[in-house]
């Protein structure tokens, strides 16, 4: 079997573009590779830009790390959507990257009975509306995301009475309090292969900083969840409307009612935190030979 990942030039080996964190890159493949060619098979990075003919000979398509989709989404769906229809399987399919794509999806899980962090959906966002946010969320501080973004690109944080009055948000955005069990608890991630729970690892974010991913100094570390928070990610995985993802990152964090909530459910190109579960090579090459088999 030959297996692409895709890639972009700020995670592809030897490109001059590349980014700080594309270590995480490194270690994802250095934990899948090996499994795949114990299998016989190979798995080659592949930018997603390369022409359709490029994917000729590949059985499967990872999405892997093209971290850059949001900023060329249309092209980047049009291409898995080519993939497929030139036989290539493609994980996670088109059709699931295409709903997870943009963040409207937690509103469709919500809708499944997740439970998620409050939101207000502004298309066009302005000072006023992070005001307005405050007084709907009864807090002192918000956070504005991209609807379409990743990695915390473009991600700001608000806090009552120092917002510029001429702050706007020129992407489409989702308006969310600010957790502060975010620092001082962590947020989780579930990782699952195939529909079954695979590891879980913590992050923290960096003293003064909010967010956790590792270019912005947050840190992580395995953990054993209790059965009722492993539940409630497992929920989050079975209320997913597509065929079980290959993989999936369940990012949650504890709600003031000791619950968790759903911040984000990763189906696109998450990092899959190799280092925090050393079973997750093995996992992934049976899964995909499976899928390949069964094709």
């Amino acid at each position: 079997m030959k297996i692409g990942f895709l890639v972009c030039p700020g995670t592809m080996p030897g490109s001059p573009r590349r980014r700080e964190d594309a270590y995480e890159h490194d270690l994802q493949v250095d934990a899948i590779r090996p499994e795949i060619e114990k299998l016989g098979g190979t798995l080659t990075e592949v930018d997603w830009r390369d022409p359709i003919e490029a994917f000729d000979s590949y059985d499967l398509v990872l999405v892997g790390t093209p971290w850059d989709y949001q900023d060329d989404e249309a092209a980047f769906l049009a291409k898995l959507d080519a993939l497929e229809a030139a036989g290539i399987i493609v994980c996670n399919s088109a059709a699931t990257v295409r709903w997870n794509a943009r963040k409207t999806y937690l509103r469709d899980l919500e809708a499944r009975g997740i439970a998620t962090i409050p939101t207000l959906w502004i298309e066009k966002t302005s000072a006023a509306d992070i005001d307005a946010a405050m007084r709907a969320f009864h807090c002192n501080t918000v956070v504005a995301k991209r609807q379409v973004g990743a990695g915390a690109e473009g991600q700001t944080i608000h806090h009552m009475g120092q917002i510029e009055p001429d702050w706007h948000m020129l992407h489409p955005a989702m308006l969310q309090p600010y957790l502060p069990q975010i620092a001082s608890e962590g947020e989780y991630s579930f990782l699952f292969v195939d529909g079954q729970f695979s590891h879980a690892s913590r992050k923290r974010p960096a003293e003064g900083d909010y967010r956790v991913q590792s270019l912005y100094g947050g840190t992580e570390e395995s953990v054993s969840p209790d059965r009722a928070d492993l539940e409630a990610a497992q929920a989050v995985v079975d209320a997913i409307p597509f065929e079980t993802p290959l993989y999936a990152r369940i990012d949650m964090v504890r709600g003031n009612g000791n619950e968790l909530l759903l911040m984000e459910a990763e189906l696109i190109e998450p990092y899959l935190y190799p280092e925090q579960g050393p079973e997750l090579g093995p996992r992934l090459a049976k899964a995909i030979s499976k899928r390949i088999e069964t094709n």
